[in-house]
Parts: C-alpha cells; structure tokens; sequence
C-alpha cells in the first residue's frame, strides 16, 4: 500500500480513484494531480515506483489537505460560534445549516425520533406501578 500524504490509499485501485481517499482529494484534484505528476491515471496504485509517488507528494504540498484542511474547517466553525454568527448558533445546536427544513426531515442531524408526551398501551401498562390495596 502506497503512503501519500499520511494515508495508506488502496493499491488495487485504479490511481485517479485511490487519490481520493485523501481527505480534501475530490475528482477535480485528483485528476489535477495526475496531470501535474505527468502519469497514467489508468494505473494501478500498487504499481507506482518510488519516484512517482515522490512526485504526486510534490503535487499535492500544493494542495490544502488532510490536517491542514481538517483545522481551517474547524477554525473557521469555531468563529462562527465565537461571534454568535446564525450558522454558528445552528452548528452549535448541532442542526442544519444551510436552510434546509426541519420540520419533517433533518433526521440525520437530529438524531432518531422520540416521542413525546404519548405512549402506547403496552408501554404504559410495563411502567405502571401496582395499585396497594387496603
């Protein structure tokens, strides 16, 4: 297994694909990387020699990625919240950001659904507590 950039990327994988479990790596640099290390995007990754891999290690110093890009994203979230910002508030709260509807959906911010208030009949008579009788 190649390491590129602190990350051991598939080697069975065709390289313009295994360039992208680089966090910060999408298609668009990917294959930017490619053309700037002069190689096949076709091979394999556990076909690169030493000196290909030295290259795209060159290419992508050029490129915001893995820590780097992790701390500017987390720098720039923690602003937000700083100077009470909207979006900061809403990250904060650990909802939505950009506008999307909350009514209905969001469920993969907000969690499972919980019922309030009403429980079903089968509930309600497992939690019940025996009447004492005199």
């Amino acid at each position: 297994m190649p390491r590129i950039a602190g990350i051991d990327i598939p080697d069975h994988k065709k390289l313009n694909f295994a360039l992208r479990y680089i966090y910060g790596v999408g298609p668009k640099v990917a294959a930017e990387i490619i053309t700037k290390a002069r190689l096949n995007a076709d091979k394999r990754a556990r076909d690169l020699t030493t000196d290909e891999i030295n290259r795209i290690q060159a290419a992508l110093d050029t490129q915001m990625v893995e820590g780097d890009l992790r701390r500017a994203v987390s720098d720039n979230i923690n602003r937000l919240r700083r100077i009470k910002a909207y979006r900061g508030l809403r990250h904060a709260m650990g909802l939505p950001v950009r506008g999307q509807r909350t009514r209905s959906n969001a469920r993969t911010k907000r969690g499972a659904k919980r019922t309030i208030g009403a429980i079903s009949k089968e509930a309600a008579t497992k939690t019940e507590t025996p009447k004492a009788t005199k």
